[in-house]
């Protein structure tokens, strides 16, 4: 499955940027302000931040970042040539980027600006490489689960293909249909829930 992110950056963060759509199913993904979700725009910032991210480990031409970004993602989220074109072009006139002459065509590196700058947004940078890794697994468990070709597991269960076993898949859907059947709960109730929640996430983030 793939999807072509349209669209023009404009020349700041925040501005223009490609749309992310997710299949349904029941593990639909929530947005937190720096990602992206079914419908919403991948902001300009986020597309930077990553082009920086690909060419710390590697010079690139243009298509190349785009086929890196789309490899990430399993054919997801793949931007187009006029929105990542822009997007250089500020990098370089911002100093981020450096530009190598190769003929007609433009090789780009990671400049000590920009590597300043992935420095001060590292753990951004780790959440968008973090949610086009899980969009990609979660495109796989789809298609496999639509074609009904049977998952080839490991030795614990898991699913080869993206590393996730049932009950990991089975307790989100379950948690996220919960959540959304208590959309309209009182005030009292919602805040027992996030009381919930939190305990849950203190307990996953200190078993990291």
């Amino acid at each position: 499955m793939r999807h072509e992110a349209m669209g023009r950056p404009g020349p700041g963060p925040g501005r223009g940027g490609g749309h992310g759509h997710h299949g349904h199913s029941g593990d639909d993904d929530a947005g937190d302000g720096h990602g992206w979700t079914r419908g919403r725009k991948f902001g300009a910032d986020d597309l930077q931040l990553m082009l920086l991210g690909i060419l710390e480990k590697n010079p690139s031409h243009g298509y190349e970042l785009i086929k890196a970004l789309g490899g990430l993602s399993n054919g997801f989220y793949t931007p187009s040539p006029g929105m990542v074109y822009p997007a250089l072009t500020y990098m370089e006139e911002l100093g981020y980027a450096t530009v190598e002459l190769e003929g007609s065509k433009k090789r780009y590196h990671l400049s000590d600006a920009g590597r300043a700058h992935l420095d001060a947004n590292r753990d951004r940078l780790a959440l968008l490489f973090a949610k086009l890794k899980h969009i990609s697994r979660k495109m796989e468990w789809m298609r496999r689960a639509w074609s009904g070709e049977p998952l080839q597991t490991g030795p614990e269960g898991e699913d080869l293909a993206t590393g996730w076993v049932p009950e990991y898949v089975q307790v989100r859907q379950a948690l996220k249909q919960a959540l959304m059947q208590r959309a309209d709960a009182s005030p009292t109730e919602q805040r027992r829930i996030a009381a919930i929640l939190a305990r849950a996430l203190a307990d996953i983030e200190n078993n990291q």
